[in-house]
């Protein structure tokens, strides 16, 4: 399922094609990005732009279709998402073929790493599962938990978190005493969270994305558990909080600075920017219900026109858009990126590193009274 958008005229000088979950189990996230992509100004240096937004109904398949439109149809010269890693990967062939950069909105970090030949041509804005790892056990640390349930997502997402969680977990000498999985469609995880509770751990993580991220949690809640709940950064929106109500209060979990701008301390380097995106976001969906400007996947995809806006003066110098001279400047000079400061942290990208973000690119937050609040970091 594909839904066209252009948003310049059709004469535009750099195409960038953007793929999203807009439909189907990871819709949430889609959305949030859709509604920044909207946001992104027409013209970078002089350089029109052409926006073909596509639809990849959360199916990986789907997402690979709209890839090969993209570059073989509508000849654009850089993609921004997928929203899903599984996604994600499934394009590499496509982007190595053509030779067309992608900055994918998708989190786990083997997109990027290890770094080989079809990666080299994927950045990526999300932060790493380790960045937020490190922080989360930190936390739970300092709480002293010792025996932590894991229950996540049983794909490349939920794969991630359980390597990175139970690598930080082991440094600071916390016990992983469950590993459950559930699909995003799964509509009952009870057989695993009645084994989680069995174990009665000091508390739980639920590596989960978007509204699916819920469920665990609510027949946590419903099976009386008392314990802590934590989640990973990928909860950070409005529909999270309007679904899970009650049932997500007090959770605790990892974020981008952007989700918390408002009340990040002054001397955060990433504040002005993240205030800047959000009060963006909130005039032009002002008459929106329930609009959260600070939200992780919106951040992201803003995040991502500006690492491109950032690297097109470059790229022009040396090629002309449409040009496979082009895509390969403009992979290099994203590559090249250094020091620039977007609503999730500050990038310095590297041969080696396509993430570029590095401690300023997460703290600590608290689900209080239906809203996302700062805690630590930063």
């Amino acid at each position: 399922m594909s839904l066209t958008i252009v948003i310049t005229p059709a004469f535009a000088q750099i195409k960038i094609g953007v793929d999203l979950s807009m439909t189907g189990a990871a819709a949430s996230i889609g959305v949030s990005s859709k509604k920044a992509v909207l946001l992104w100004p027409k013209e970078v240096a002089g350089q029109k732009l052409d926006y073909i937004i596509l639809d990849d109904a959360s199916d990986p398949g789907s997402a690979v279709r709209n890839a090969h439109k993209l570059i073989n149809e509508n000849k654009v010269d850089v993609i921004v998402g997928p929203n899903l890693t599984s996604a994600s990967l499934a394009m590499l062939d496509s982007l190595t073929e053509s030779s067309t950069p992608m900055v994918t909105l998708a989190a786990a970090a083997s997109i990027v790493s290890p770094m080989d030949e079809k990666r080299k041509w994927v950045f990526k804005m999300p932060q790493n599962d380790s960045h937020m790892a490190t922080i989360l056990t930190q936390d739970m640390a300092g709480r002293g938990y010792k025996r932590i349930a894991f229950i996540g997502f049983s794909d490349a997402y939920g794969e991630s978190w359980a390597n990175e969680f139970s690598k930080f977990a082991e440094l600071r000498k916390i016990s992983v005493v469950a590993n459950e999985r559930y699909a995003r469609t799964d509509t009952s995880v009870t057989a695993q969270i009645l084994k989680i509770m069995a174990i009665k751990p000091d508390a739980v993580l639920i590596a989960g994305s978007g509204t699916p991220a819920v469920l665990p949690q609510k027949t946590l809640k419903e099976r009386g558990y008392k314990g802590q709940i934590y989640q990973t950064h990928g909860i950070a929106s409005q529909e999270f909080l309007n679904l899970g109500g009650k049932d997500v209060e007090g959770t605790l979990f990892p974020t981008g600075p952007a989700v918390v701008a408002s009340q990040l301390p002054m001397t955060n380097q990433v504040k002005k920017v993240a205030l800047d995106f959000s009060d963006r976001f909130q005039i032009a969906y002002a008459n929106t219900q329930n609009v959260n400007g600070l939200n992780q996947f919106a951040a992201d995809a803003w995040g991502a026109y500006m690492l491109i806006a950032r690297a097109i003066p470059e790229a022009v110098k040396l090629a002309h858009p449409g040009t496979k001279e082009f895509r390969i400047a403009l992979r290099n000079a994203i590559e090249n990126t250094h020091d620039l400061v977007i609503p999730q942290g500050v990038v310095n990208m590297s041969v080696t590193d396509h993430v570029g973000l590095d401690q300023r690119s997460r703290v600590m937050a608290r689900i209080q009274n239906g809203k996302f609040v700062y805690l630590s970091g930063g």
